[in-house]
């Protein structure tokens, strides 16, 4: 409150004020005026009886509280555990984008919440400028997961059936802030070993039938190498091919002959005609993101599993304004997103690539690894048969070292790491499996190809589980060119020694751990090695 020297006053003193009825208080109040009444003024003798008053607003704009100084204190001063509720201007949760208060604000902190395939949720705090990798190496070191740079944040809209993997660079809030309020909109965190897979097969995943037209340009360059090129540019080959394309506004799906260019992606309205007269622009890529569609026949009406949808930004609930397209196979709806993620990314693509593989090479973070876990990248070619051993360099030697080895485990008589015949009727060797990642125990078969198909179909990508059919027995299930074929495993006992076969018994193992590991360096009976193990982690 003013004073009469410009100072401020608190509400006590302004009532201590009152009651003295002092020449200050004019200028606070004036008691309602009354004819005759004991508090007119007479000829300004005497001080002014004092009604009562009617209340006072105080603007708290002017209210000032002098400031206590510091006292010196010998306790340490103790956080405050919970600072958004105090400061709520500062709170993530008030200031999270999310919430329809608009983009994401350089220096705010921003709650993002994960989910794990299990169902659990885990809330982090970001920034605006945080990306998916850093949020999943953050990840990874909390779940104490094995890093390599196959985990992935999946963007999962459960309402429209849509899914895609974020981009390494991708910022975490800005995906967020775009999801409308109120949809059921999260982000999981998930293994996806298909995510730099064009750069490693990118001939298979590029068939020639749908770069045709890039090979008749390029005559004098072989298919693998033309596609490399394109990869190692950071460019686009022009694909093409039929699609299936739901009409706006309908349930009625018509057949197209698609085109990707450098301009755009287009589709002929008259068979596989490239004339510009009969080319119809599709969809503006930069400004959409490519997901895939998860439950298509169910909520779409697709004419096969494989489709996929083309979101534009301004798209941010609603099935309106979605192009949704199905392909005929899985090899060419993967052909397709990956040309899809080239023409959007282009060099930043590859840039991620190798920014993974730099950070394969540097020496991981320290924490438990899992049990007798190996990968291709620490596997060499050991001879022992001398006093030293020596890695073996010559691939034809390692050829036949890979051979003989297998015959050596094919011997009945040579078993080399059969158990003692007193151990048998030890659990160890029938329930040691149970602590591996690969294996995910009684899971029906439908849900291992979901389990697969989510973490990726790359050539190797398996898991080991308990069989529905047999009680005893359990099923090795692997990804062999974009197919999921399924082995069994039996158990055998003979002269007292436990072992597991799957080929009746031709090639025996103590245990499922041997069994998995001999087939990450050897190819046996199966189409490719053992490569990666679909895992799941607790948040």
């Amino acid at each position: 409150i003013p004073g009469p020297a410009g100072g401020c006053r608190d509400a006590a003193g302004a009532a201590d004020n009152a009651m003295e009825g002092g020449a200050q208080q004019s200028s606070l109040w004036e008691p309602p005026e009354q004819d005759g009444g004991p508090g007119e003024r007479d000829g300004g003798e005497g001080p002014p009886e004092v009604k009562r008053s009617q209340p006072l607003f105080i603007h708290s704009s002017s209210r000032q509280l002098p400031q206590e100084e510091p006292r010196a204190s010998s306790l340490p001063s103790i956080p405050n555990p919970f600072p958004e509720l105090c400061s709520p201007s500062n709170s993530p949760i008030l200031s999270s984008p999310a919430l329809g208060q608009g983009p994401p604000r350089e220096g705010t902190s921003h709650v993002v919440k994960v989910f794990g395939e299990d169902g659990a949720c885990r809330s982090l705090e970001a920034s605006a400028a945080t990306t998916a990798r850093q949020l999943c190496e953050t990840l990874v070191r909390r779940t104490r997961a094995l890093h390599d740079h196959s985990w992935a944040l999946v963007e999962l809209h459960q309402h429209l059936a849509l899914e895609r993997c974020l981009e390494d660079h991708e910022s975490v809030v800005e995906v967020q802030s775009s999801w409308a309020p109120g949809a059921d909109s999260r982000f999981v965190f998930r293994k996806n070993f298909a995510k730099y897979e064009l750069f490693k097969s990118n001939a298979s995943l590029f068939p020639e039938v749908m770069v045709s037209s890039c090979l008749e340009a390029n005559k004098s360059m072989a298919h693998s190498e033309l596609i490399q090129n394109f990869l190692n540019s950071g460019s686009c080959p022009e694909v093409q091919g039929f699609l299936q394309l739901r009409e706006a506004g309908r349930k009625v799906w018509k057949r197209f002959h698609f085109s990707l260019r450098r301009s755009g992606l287009y589709y002929s309205t008259k068979g596989t005609s490239k004339d510009p007269r009969h080319l119809q622009y599709f969809a503006d890529l930069t400004e959409s993101n490519i997901y895939y569609v998860t439950q298509g026949k169910k909520l779409y009406g697709t004419p096969t599993e494989f489709g996929f949808c083309i979101k534009p930004h301004k798209v941010r609930s609603g099935v309106k304004g979605l192009k949704l397209l199905c392909s005929e196979d899985e090899q060419s709806r993967s052909c397709w997103m990956a040309a899809f993620r080239l023409f959007k990314y282009g060099m930043q693509l590859y840039r991620n690539y190798q920014q993974a593989q730099a950070r394969l090479s540097q020496p991981p973070w320290i924490g438990p690894t899992p049990l007798r876990s190996v990968s291709d990248n620490a596997l060499v070619a050991m001879d022992f048969s001398g006093c030293t051993g020596r890695v073996i360099e010559n691939p034809s030697e390692v050829l036949t070292a890979a051979l003989e080895e297998a015959q050596a485990w094919r011997k009945k008589t040579t078993h080399r790491y059969s158990l003692p015949a007193a151990c048998h009727s030890s659990p160890l060797s029938a329930a040691i499996h149970r602590t591996q990642p690969w294996f995910h125990g009684r899971i029906s078969r439908e849900d291992t190809q979901q389990l697969i198909g989510r973490q990726g179909l790359v050539d190797g990508v398996f898991l080991v589980r308990e069989s529905q059919r047999n009680p005893k027995g359990f099923v090795l299930s692997l990804c062999h060119l974009q197919r999921i074929k399924h082995y069994l495993i039996l158990p055998s006992e003979e002269e007292g020694r436990l072992y597991f076969t799957m080929d009746d018994g031709q090639t025996r193992f103590a245990d499922l751990i041997q069994l998995v590991e001999f087939h990450q360096i050897n190819r046996g009976i199966l189409p490719c090695k053992l490569r990666h193990y679909c895992t799941c982690v607790a948040l």
